[in-house]
């Protein structure tokens, strides 16, 4: 069996940072949570959204799936054996905790848009993901069409930034979703992180390009001041 002593060790570095050193951040937390933001996100390891965000507990609420993909909105169904975990998650964090801004977090290296273009072969996936993936078979149209005689590492990077448009336009069917976004009480964001330069792009929806948000990350050089 593994050692999981790391992770133990972990917590308890957790609770004396966020504790222990801030006595009053345990009483406001059990009485409550008042996050900002949902952040949708993918479920790889290397991209862990609280730890890039630098987020305190209480800041963000988090979903994570394969290749942080938000399904078309579905009405549930009471008889129906369909289960809905993002779209309820989405439901908790817009209607109930009335977030105002729902952030789509996708990244390079994703394993989940691997196996969406693979599909296209007719590779299959597992038992779930194919399908699960499938949710955004267009943006992988979309980028099989435009980039027909690309390599396969550009196909795939804009495939990364293609489904999250999709994720995007699937948030407008929700119609506590699309009500709020018209009124201005909710504002939606598309950011892609590149995994081996930390640089992070925003969709801006007026260019219709994934625009700088945060720029790679240089080390310091030698004599220079570090903030």
């Amino acid at each position: 069996m593994a050692d999981v002593s790391k992770f133990l060790d972990g917590i308890g570095v957790f609770q004396k940072q966020h504790f222990g050193e801030n006595a009053e951040l345990a009483t406001s937390l059990a009485a409550g949570q008042r996050p900002q933001a949902l952040l949708i996100g993918c479920c790889d390891s290397r991209v862990d959204p609280a730890l890039l965000t630098a987020c305190a507990p209480g800041d963000l609420f988090i979903l994570r799936n394969i290749a942080n993909l938000v399904p078309p909105y579905v009405k549930s169904d009471a008889k129906s054996d369909d289960y809905h975990g993002v779209s309820s998650t989405i439901e908790y964090a817009v209607c109930y905790l009335n977030v105002s801004d729902i952030i789509i977090l996708g990244h390079s290296q994703c394993g989940g848009i691997n196996a969406l273009m693979k599909s296209a072969k007719g590779e299959i996936a597992g038992e779930f993901i194919s399908k699960w993936v499938s949710i955004a078979a267009s943006a992988r149209d979309k980028v099989l069409q435009d980039l027909v005689d690309a390599p396969e590492e550009k196909q795939l990077r804009a495939c990364e930034k293609e489904s999250i448009l999709v994720s995007l336009k699937n948030l407008m069917t929700f119609p506590w979703v699309r009500e709020r976004v018209n009124r201005g009480q909710l504002s939606l964001h598309g950011w892609y992180y590149n995994i081996g330069t930390g640089q992070l792009r925003c969709y801006n929806q007026l260019t219709a390009e994934f625009e700088i948000l945060v720029e790679r990350y240089s080390p310091p050089t030698e004599g220079q001041k570090v903030d």
